[in-house]
């Protein structure tokens, strides 16, 4: 029994051990890691490739230090490209047809890699490049290429809005001749023609220069005018383009600039003695966040590089490095994430004669592992790890300054905002893209300057600006060549003043000298637009004279801002208008102006008639009486205001409310009738001019010939206007102008001239008695001067044509070539003799009417109160009509109370006013000498004298006069009262003409 037990004891160990040994087999095998082999190929000799291999060991090392349970591990096997596309399409083949590897890193140069991404994309193998950064890579849209680094077209949007802020218009790209410096030639050349500036120039210096060619291509650009520079080279190359730049000079303060990232994400790298010569460079390149991972690996980079080669302790890690790191943890990322337990080579069905390009088969684990790459995010060195389209997204990129010996970042440029002083990727108030100098820091140019150059020059070629101007046969106002014994020229004119001044007002000088468009004989050469197509071929720097603005032209030259207006019309012979027409009374004023003043006339009438009716005998009388007088008084003033003394005045006023008014309307109607007359004496003897042609469908109606400038433009307008070739003329000077159109289309003249309009009113000048300028007028774009396209000195131009024109200059010279050429009127006013209208003496209007409602208004009030007992009567019969009735039947009779009344002697009228005499018989004795009212007979004498208000009745019969005290058939509230009339007898006081107007009063006594 004990000797089993032990059996059993022995089989259970014997049994645990073997599971042990088994469990403990398994986990060996399943912790063991799946090598994925991946190639490097990278140029051993080049700092980068070097740099590049360091940081993906490192990268390597610090991942899976991080993550043991990763179940691959990548397996490096680097490969020297020895630099040359040959090397590194060498070093690929071997990787894939001996290695087989599952994914390759590298190479280091574009040039290197468009054969690679071939066989990439033929044996499904990933390309990973860090350092390629050509534009023109993408186009091979290889789904087995990806870019973990930037391509040079991400920047060209940094550089072009630089280029905006400081308004430099033309740019010049320097750039190495191979694929890397050709890719981004493309893209920065369409960023900079969005923000206005163009290419005049590409310099192109081979990889391999020597000093003499690179300082060729030097040569070159300093005989341009351009001194913006955009150099696009690796670091060894541009170290050498520099330091040659500062050997000729062109390091100074007339020059711009500016490097791409290929250099500036070596800068730090190059040898200080570089560095010093770059003074005052700006640049851009990729924005990488200073975290402390990035700080410790930096530290940790100098100690293994230090550790590797002691000699390499001034390499200086950049961005390259970087994405080296980012790359190999992201592909480590993705062969874990894709699982590949068993990655192999499916074999080539190759033939016997095949070569090593088809001796290497397919990768099975490529579609799972450029799946998993694409896909593939996280934090990395230089920022966010993403890939988008295969290519890593865009970050920030920072605007550098070299202050030797350091860097200085002055700005940010983001692809959202444009340019800002400070990054911020949580600003909430930036809102707009900006691309202002002023967002920038303060920045140190070339030759130690804080001001940036306005990039560009006169060429140190010691040529002058030449300006061609044409020669003209007529209108040499505008321009005039003198030629000179020596056969030198003297160029003058408005045209050529107002350039002169233009240029003066540049803040900067620029010699330039005239060269007149001519023949070897001194005639003209051309017309203006062979003359401008003369700028486009490079015969001629400028064009300075009376050139049009028009679009034709502009698709090859480039032209300022106007300096002086322009149009195209037509001008014919006049006629004089001799018919007179029978209503021209009446165009002086318009029809609101009579209607106003007859209705004024009217109410002054009537307002003097209400002031005068009850104390004035010359305005009573039968109402058509009285109406009669009110026009008759009203429409008289218009003499009595012009009357030297009221001699003229049959109709004397005695209120003195009335003659108020009549002051203020006399004002009035004087103001009225001498402008009524100076704009008919206006309409009457200015001399109305017609044009025998109206518009240019009577031209074409009749088929009359027409002429036009020689060489001008205009012969297209009139091509347009349907004229036909055989009718239409040319001429050449003013005085040619004059003899066809005074021989008229009949005689072998024309009919009509067109010409632009600083033309026309020059000839018009001299014959403006003879021709006249009608319309339509064509618009067109005024004279402007000619510049190269995209010539910088444009907009300088055109800003200092706002401040000639705007300043007093611009007189003076238009002064000085046109002023005092005519004593003739504008043509344009001679027929523009306008009607006075109510706007011109509303004003007027408005006084007299208040005067004039305010006088009524006191004359109302002052009735009323004479009279309030009629209105207060307490009678119950008495209604509110009655006493309204009443109150009229008061006003129409005569005031009694008033002075014209109470004195009853008779008034003798001025002498100077009469020519007769009223004859009156004369009693002797004034003494006690009764008479009875029948002893008296006045009779109405003969005589043109107006009614006497005393003596006689407005018809001029014999007048019976009342007693002026008393009670008479007048007062009705007497009557009313129960007093008896008495009947008196009149007592009159007449008047005698002896020396001491003597008063002999004669008296009866009533009869009871």
């Amino acid at each position: 029994m004990k000797q089993k037990t032990c059996m059993q004891i022995a089989i259970f160990h014997a049994l645990f051990f073997f599971v042990v040994c088994i469990i403990t087999r398994m986990t060996l095998v399943e912790a063991t890691p799946i090598a994925v082999r991946v190639g490097v190929i990278l140029d051993k000799g080049d700092y980068v490739g070097e740099m590049g291999l360091n940081c993906i060991s490192m990268a390597l090392s610090d991942f899976y230090g991080k993550n043991i349970h990763y179940k691959t591990r990548l397996v490096l096997n680097a490969r020297d490209s020895k630099g040359s596309v040959v090397g590194a399409a060498a070093a690929a083949l071997d990787l894939l047809k001996n290695v087989e590897v599952q994914a390759i890193i590298g190479p280091v140069f574009s040039t290197q890699a468009n054969f690679l991404i071939a066989l990439g994309e033929k044996a499904q193998v990933p390309i990973i490049t860090f350092s390629a950064t050509s534009p023109s890579l993408s186009s091979f849209r290889s789904s087995y290429f990806f870019r973990a680094n930037l391509d040079d077209s991400s920047q060209v949007q940094a550089i072009a809005g630089i280029i905006q802020a400081f308004g430099w218009r033309e740019v010049v790209p320097i750039y190495e001749d191979n694929e890397f410096g050709e890719g981004i030639v493309p893209y920065l050349t369409d960023a900079l023609e969005q923000v206005n500036a163009r290419v005049p120039y590409r310099s192109v210096v081979p990889p391999v220069a020597t000093d003499s060619q690179i300082l060729t291509e030097l040569y070159k650009l300093m005989a341009m005018q351009t001194r913006v520079f955009v150099v696009h080279m690796r670091a060894t190359l541009g170290s050498r383009l520099f330091m040659k730049a500062e050997q000729l000079g062109m390091m100074s303060e007339d020059y711009v600039w500016i490097i791409t990232d290929g250099m500036a994400n070596e800068i730090k790298s190059m040898d200080p003695s570089v560095m010093e010569v770059m003074l005052g460079v700006i640049g851009v390149q990729p924005h990488t966040p200073n975290t402390k991972e990035l700080k410790n690996f930096k530290i940790r980079y100098k100690v293994r590089l230090q550790q590797n080669n002691p000699m390499a302790l001034s390499q200086e890690l950049n961005i390259f490095g970087l994405w080296a790191y980012d790359s190999a943890i992201a592909l480590a990322m993705a062969a874990e994430k894709a699982l590949l337990t068993n990655a192999t080579f499916d074999k080539a069905d190759i033939s016997r004669n095949s070569t090593d390009l088809e001796a290497f088969g397919v990768s099975n684990a490529g579609p799972k592992l450029i799946q998993a790459l694409s896909g593939t995010t996280f934090r990395g060195l230089s920022g966010e790890f993403r890939l988008d389209d295969r290519q890593l997204r865009s970050p920030p990129y920072e605007i550098v300054n070299v202050v030797s010996p350091a860097v200085r970042v002055v700005g940010y440029w983001r692809k959202e905002y444009g340019i800002t002083r400070k990054l911020n990727f949580t600003d909430a108030n930036t809102k707009k893209y900006s691309t202002s100098k002023f967002n920038l820091g303060s920045t140190l140019w070339p030759g130690d300057k804080t001001s940036p150059s306005k990039g560009w020059v006169i060429p140190t070629n010691g040529k002058k600006l030449k300006v061609g101007v044409p020669v003209k046969m007529g209108f040499t106002e505008f321009v005039r060549i003198n030629w000179n014994a020596d056969n030198s020229t003297t160029v003058e004119g408005y045209c050529i003043d107002v350039f002169d001044a233009v240029m003066a007002a540049l803040p900067y000088a620029v010699p330039y000298e005239y060269i007149p468009f001519a023949t070897p004989d001194h005639k003209k050469a051309g017309s203006n637009n062979d003359l401008t197509y003369q700028v486009y071929l490079g015969n001629y720097d400028a064009v300075a004279g009376d050139v049009t603005i028009l679009a034709n032209r502009s698709q090859y030259v480039d032209f300022t801002l106007p300096y002086s207006v322009s149009g195209v019309s037509m001008v014919v012979p006049i006629k004089e208008d001799t018919s007179k027409n029978a209503w021209v009374f009446v165009k002086p004023l318009t029809w609101e102006l009579w209607l106003t003043s007859f209705c004024s006339f009217v109410f002054i009438g009537f307002l003097i008639w209400i002031l005068e009716h009850r104390i004035n005998e010359d305005f009573r009388g039968p109402p058509w009486y009285q109406v009669g007088m009110i026009f008759w008084f009203s429409f008289s003033t218009m003499v009595f205001s012009h009357s030297k003394s009221y001699c003229f005045v049959e109709e004397r006023v005695i209120s003195n409310l009335a003659r108020f008014v009549l002051i203020i309307w006399f004002l009035v109607v004087l103001i009225l009738t001498q402008s009524y007359t100076a704009s008919l004496a206006s309409m009457l003897t200015v001399q109305k001019l017609q044009p025998k042609v109206t518009d240019v469908n009577m031209l074409l109606e009749n088929k009359d010939y027409v002429g036009y400038n020689k060489g001008s433009f205009i012969l297209e307008y009139l091509k347009h206007l349907n004229f036909n070739d055989s009718r239409i003329v040319e001429f050449n000077s003013p005085e040619e102008m004059d003899r066809l159109l005074s021989k008229g289309s009949e005689n072998g003249g024309i009919a009509a001239a067109f010409h632009e309009i600083p033309y026309i009113k020059l000839f018009l000048s001299k014959y403006c008695l003879k021709y006249i300028m009608v319309d339509p007028t064509y618009k067109a774009g005024g004279f402007g001067f000619v510049f190269p396209i995209g010539s910088p000195l444009v907009h300088d131009v055109s800003r200092a044509i706002l401040n000639v024109t705007e300043s007093k200059k611009i007189v003076e010279i238009e002064r000085k070539w046109f002023s005092g050429k005519t004593n003739c009127p504008d043509p344009s006013t001679l027929n523009s003799q306008k009607s006075l209208g109510l706007r011109s003496f509303w004003g007027l209007f408005l006084i007299v009417g208040i005067i004039e409602i305010l006088v009524f208004m006191i004359y109302v009030v002052m009735f009323l109160r004479e009279h309030w007992h009629v209105v207060e009567w307490s009678d119950p019969e008495s209604t509110i009509w009655k006493k309204m009735a009443e109150l009229l039947r008061r006003f129409d009779n005569k005031d009694l109370s008033s002075h014209t009344f109470k004195n009853s002697r008779l008034i003798e009228k001025d002498n100077k006013c009469r020519d007769d005499s009223m004859g009156m018989a004369m009693y002797s004795s004034p003494q006690n000498h009764h008479v009875s009212p029948s002893d008296f007979v006045l009779a109405s004498l003969p005589t043109n004298e107006p009614p006497s208000p005393i003596f006689s009745s407005p018809r001029g019969q014999t007048t019976n006069f009342q007693g002026d005290q008393g009670n008479s058939v007048d007062n009705p509230i007497a009557n009313k009262q129960g007093e008896a009339s008495k009947t008196r007898s009149p007592e009159i006081e007449l008047a005698n003409q002896n020396d001491n107007d003597q008063i002999i009063s004669t008296s009866a006594q009533a009869v009871n």
